[in-house]
Protein backbone atom coordinates (compact mmCIF):
# COMPACT_ATOMS: atom_id res chain seq x y z
CA UNK A 1 0.00 0.00 0.00
CA UNK A 2 1.36 3.02 -1.15
CA UNK A 3 0.04 6.21 0.98
CA UNK A 4 -0.26 9.36 -1.13
CA UNK A 5 -0.49 12.90 1.06
CA UNK A 6 -0.30 15.06 -2.13
CA UNK A 7 -2.64 18.03 -1.07
CA UNK A 8 -1.83 18.06 2.47
CA UNK A 9 -0.38 20.42 4.01
CA UNK A 10 1.59 19.91 7.70
CA UNK A 11 3.70 21.65 10.68
CA UNK A 12 6.36 19.77 11.87
CA UNK A 13 8.26 21.46 15.14
CA UNK A 14 11.55 20.29 15.66
CA UNK A 15 12.25 19.03 12.34
CA UNK A 16 15.65 19.71 11.75
CA UNK A 17 16.90 16.93 13.39
CA UNK A 18 16.03 13.37 15.05
CA UNK A 19 13.09 12.00 15.07
CA UNK A 20 11.70 15.37 13.70
CA UNK A 21 13.62 15.67 10.56
CA UNK A 22 12.52 12.06 9.22
CA UNK A 23 8.78 12.59 9.64
CA UNK A 24 9.42 15.70 7.73
CA UNK A 25 11.13 13.60 4.77
CA UNK A 26 8.45 11.20 4.97
CA UNK A 27 5.89 13.53 4.80
CA UNK A 28 7.49 15.43 1.75
CA UNK A 29 8.59 11.94 0.15
CA UNK A 30 4.44 10.96 0.37
CA UNK A 31 3.79 14.27 -1.78
CA UNK A 32 2.43 16.81 1.40
CA UNK A 33 3.86 20.68 2.02
CA UNK A 34 5.42 21.02 4.89
CA UNK A 35 6.72 23.62 7.42
CA UNK A 36 9.63 22.09 9.21
CA UNK A 37 10.10 24.19 12.49
CA UNK A 38 13.74 24.81 13.82
CA UNK A 39 15.04 26.93 16.82
CA UNK A 40 18.52 26.87 15.53
CA UNK A 41 19.84 24.95 13.29
CA UNK A 42 18.37 26.71 10.07
CA UNK A 43 20.57 24.31 7.94
CA UNK A 44 19.12 21.49 9.32
CA UNK A 45 15.38 22.72 8.66
CA UNK A 46 16.37 23.92 5.31
CA UNK A 47 18.32 20.12 4.41
CA UNK A 48 14.83 18.68 4.96
CA UNK A 49 12.93 21.29 2.17
CA UNK A 50 15.28 22.14 0.21
CA UNK A 51 14.70 21.01 -3.29
CA UNK A 52 10.88 21.03 -2.87
CA UNK A 53 8.08 22.79 -4.06
CA UNK A 54 5.95 24.65 -1.51
CA UNK A 55 8.08 23.61 1.69
CA UNK A 56 9.58 26.17 4.29
CA UNK A 57 11.81 26.33 7.28
CA UNK A 58 10.79 27.89 10.04
CA UNK A 59 12.22 29.30 12.85
CA UNK A 60 10.86 29.37 16.69
CA UNK A 61 11.85 29.08 20.22
CA UNK A 62 9.36 27.13 21.74
CA UNK A 63 10.16 28.73 25.37
CA UNK A 64 8.06 31.03 24.15
CA UNK A 65 4.58 30.74 24.30
CA UNK A 66 3.74 33.99 22.49
CA UNK A 67 6.62 32.33 20.04
CA UNK A 68 4.41 28.89 19.49
CA UNK A 69 1.09 30.38 18.59
CA UNK A 70 3.11 32.85 16.17
CA UNK A 71 4.69 29.90 14.23
CA UNK A 72 1.21 28.34 13.73
CA UNK A 73 0.04 31.41 12.19
CA UNK A 74 3.03 31.75 10.04
CA UNK A 75 2.71 28.35 9.17
CA UNK A 76 -0.85 28.35 8.07
CA UNK A 77 0.08 31.66 5.97
CA UNK A 78 3.17 30.12 4.26
CA UNK A 79 0.98 26.80 3.41
CA UNK A 80 -2.93 28.48 3.15
CA UNK A 81 -3.93 26.43 6.00
CA UNK A 82 -2.57 23.11 7.98
CA UNK A 83 -4.08 19.49 7.88
CA UNK A 84 -1.57 18.00 10.18
CA UNK A 85 0.23 18.99 12.94
CA UNK A 86 3.37 16.74 13.94
CA UNK A 87 4.14 18.28 18.20
CA UNK A 88 7.34 16.53 18.18
CA UNK A 89 9.73 19.36 19.21
CA UNK A 90 11.20 18.37 22.73
CA UNK A 91 13.98 18.64 25.23
CA UNK A 92 15.44 15.87 28.05
CA UNK A 93 17.53 17.78 30.61
CA UNK A 94 19.19 15.40 33.17
CA UNK A 95 18.60 17.39 36.63
CA UNK A 96 19.41 14.70 39.65
CA UNK A 97 16.40 15.49 42.34
CA UNK A 98 19.60 16.60 44.51
CA UNK A 99 20.43 20.08 43.21
CA UNK A 100 19.48 23.01 44.94
CA UNK A 101 15.60 23.96 44.36
CA UNK A 102 16.21 27.03 42.29
CA UNK A 103 18.23 24.97 39.52
CA UNK A 104 16.07 21.55 39.86
CA UNK A 105 13.22 24.65 38.85
CA UNK A 106 14.72 25.66 36.00
CA UNK A 107 14.90 22.46 34.73
CA UNK A 108 11.52 21.45 35.01
CA UNK A 109 10.24 24.83 33.73
CA UNK A 110 12.46 24.68 30.83
CA UNK A 111 10.55 21.12 29.64
CA UNK A 112 7.61 21.74 30.62
CA UNK A 113 7.66 24.98 28.53
CA UNK A 114 8.94 22.95 25.49
CA UNK A 115 7.54 19.57 25.93
CA UNK A 116 4.09 20.48 26.81
CA UNK A 117 2.72 24.02 27.36
CA UNK A 118 4.20 24.69 23.45
CA UNK A 119 2.38 21.53 22.54
CA UNK A 120 -0.57 22.80 24.36
CA UNK A 121 -0.33 25.75 22.66
CA UNK A 122 -0.11 24.73 18.91
CA UNK A 123 -2.79 22.43 19.72
CA UNK A 124 -5.24 24.47 20.87
CA UNK A 125 -4.70 27.06 17.60
CA UNK A 126 -4.57 23.68 15.42
CA UNK A 127 -8.10 22.36 16.82
CA UNK A 128 -9.51 26.37 16.35
CA UNK A 129 -8.08 26.32 12.53
CA UNK A 130 -9.35 22.44 11.76
CA UNK A 131 -12.61 22.99 13.64
CA UNK A 132 -13.17 26.11 10.91
CA UNK A 133 -11.71 24.79 7.74
CA UNK A 134 -13.16 21.02 7.64
CA UNK A 135 -10.96 18.83 9.76
CA UNK A 136 -7.45 17.89 11.08
CA UNK A 137 -5.16 15.55 12.22
CA UNK A 138 -2.82 16.16 15.25
CA UNK A 139 0.28 13.70 16.17
CA UNK A 140 2.12 14.35 19.90
CA UNK A 141 5.81 12.25 19.67
CA UNK A 142 5.58 11.77 23.31
CA UNK A 143 7.69 8.73 24.92
CA UNK A 144 7.41 5.16 26.69
CA UNK A 145 8.46 7.30 29.69
CA UNK A 146 4.51 9.30 29.89
CA UNK A 147 3.25 5.21 30.67
CA UNK A 148 6.30 3.53 32.38
CA UNK A 149 8.11 6.45 33.95
CA UNK A 150 11.94 7.11 33.85
CA UNK A 151 14.86 7.88 35.99
CA UNK A 152 14.80 10.26 39.22
CA UNK A 153 16.95 12.78 36.97
CA UNK A 154 13.99 12.83 34.08
CA UNK A 155 11.53 13.46 36.24
CA UNK A 156 10.26 16.68 34.49
CA UNK A 157 10.70 14.93 30.79
CA UNK A 158 8.67 12.00 31.66
CA UNK A 159 5.93 14.48 33.41
CA UNK A 160 5.69 16.35 30.89
CA UNK A 161 5.07 13.18 27.89
CA UNK A 162 2.57 12.33 30.39
CA UNK A 163 1.42 15.30 29.63
CA UNK A 164 1.32 15.38 26.02
CA UNK A 165 -0.57 11.73 26.28
CA UNK A 166 -3.32 13.15 28.60
CA UNK A 167 -3.96 16.78 25.87
CA UNK A 168 -4.07 13.95 22.88
CA UNK A 169 -6.69 12.06 24.93
CA UNK A 170 -8.68 15.29 25.30
CA UNK A 171 -8.42 16.39 21.78
CA UNK A 172 -9.56 13.29 20.15
CA UNK A 173 -12.81 12.98 23.03
CA UNK A 174 -13.61 16.31 23.16
CA UNK A 175 -13.08 17.58 19.38
CA UNK A 176 -14.37 14.89 16.95
CA UNK A 177 -17.38 15.95 15.84
CA UNK A 178 -15.40 19.44 14.66
CA UNK A 179 -13.23 16.83 12.37
CA UNK A 180 -10.33 17.29 14.65
CA UNK A 181 -8.38 13.42 15.23
CA UNK A 182 -5.31 13.43 17.32
CA UNK A 183 -2.89 10.87 18.29
CA UNK A 184 -0.20 9.92 19.81
CA UNK A 185 3.08 8.13 19.12
CA UNK A 186 5.46 6.81 21.94
CA UNK A 187 9.36 5.78 21.09
CA UNK A 188 11.85 3.92 23.32
CA UNK A 189 14.82 4.69 23.07
CA UNK A 190 15.82 5.99 19.48
CA UNK A 191 19.48 6.55 18.10
CA UNK A 192 19.06 10.40 17.78
CA UNK A 193 21.22 13.46 18.22
CA UNK A 194 19.56 13.82 21.77
CA UNK A 195 20.53 10.50 22.88
CA UNK A 196 24.01 10.64 21.68
CA UNK A 197 25.05 12.21 25.41
CA UNK A 198 23.86 8.95 27.00
CA UNK A 199 25.00 6.08 24.42
CA UNK A 200 28.83 8.16 24.97
CA UNK A 201 28.49 8.28 28.79
CA UNK A 202 26.54 4.67 29.81
CA UNK A 203 27.66 2.73 26.11
CA UNK A 204 25.07 1.11 23.73
CA UNK A 205 25.24 -2.09 25.23
CA UNK A 206 23.34 -0.06 28.09
CA UNK A 207 21.03 1.79 25.80
CA UNK A 208 20.37 -1.09 24.23
CA UNK A 209 19.87 -4.43 27.66
CA UNK A 210 15.93 -4.07 27.45
CA UNK A 211 14.98 -4.24 23.97
CA UNK A 212 13.93 -7.07 22.33
CA UNK A 213 15.56 -6.73 18.90
CA UNK A 214 18.62 -6.66 17.61
CA UNK A 215 18.85 -2.68 16.75
CA UNK A 216 18.13 0.09 18.25
CA UNK A 217 15.22 2.04 17.45
CA UNK A 218 15.73 4.81 14.34
CA UNK A 219 13.97 7.65 13.47
CA UNK A 220 13.06 6.20 9.88
CA UNK A 221 10.95 3.23 12.20
CA UNK A 222 8.82 6.26 13.80
CA UNK A 223 8.30 8.34 10.74
CA UNK A 224 5.96 5.94 8.26
CA UNK A 225 3.37 5.70 11.48
CA UNK A 226 3.22 9.79 11.19
CA UNK A 227 2.35 9.15 7.30
CA UNK A 228 0.00 6.38 7.80
CA UNK A 229 -1.88 8.69 10.55
CA UNK A 230 -2.37 11.69 8.31
CA UNK A 231 -4.00 9.36 5.31
CA UNK A 232 -6.98 9.25 7.45
CA UNK A 233 -6.93 5.72 7.16
CA UNK A 234 -6.93 5.13 10.71
CA UNK A 235 -9.06 7.92 11.97
CA UNK A 236 -10.95 5.83 14.09
CA UNK A 237 -8.10 4.74 15.87
CA UNK A 238 -8.34 8.31 17.28
CA UNK A 239 -6.95 8.99 21.01
CA UNK A 240 -4.87 5.97 20.45
CA UNK A 241 -1.16 5.81 21.43
CA UNK A 242 1.44 3.94 19.36
CA UNK A 243 4.18 2.12 20.87
CA UNK A 244 7.48 2.32 19.03
CA UNK A 245 10.04 0.43 21.86
CA UNK A 246 11.55 -2.73 20.49
CA UNK A 247 9.55 -4.10 23.47
CA UNK A 248 11.49 -2.29 25.65
CA UNK A 249 7.61 -1.65 27.73
CA UNK A 250 4.56 -3.50 26.65
CA UNK A 251 1.13 -2.38 28.31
Amino acid sequence: MQVDLTGQRALVTGASRGIGRAIAAALIDSGARIVAHYRNDRAGAEAVVGGTTGSVAIAADLDDGAAAAALHARAVAALGGLDLLVNNAGIAIESRVDLPLDQWRRDWDAQIAVNLTAAGILAREAVRHFSAHGGGRIVFIASRAAFRGDTPEYLAYAASKGGMVALSRSIARGCGKQGVKSFVIAPGFTRTEMAADFIARYGEDYAMKDIALDRMTEPGDVAPLVVFLASGLADHCTGTSIDVNAASYVR
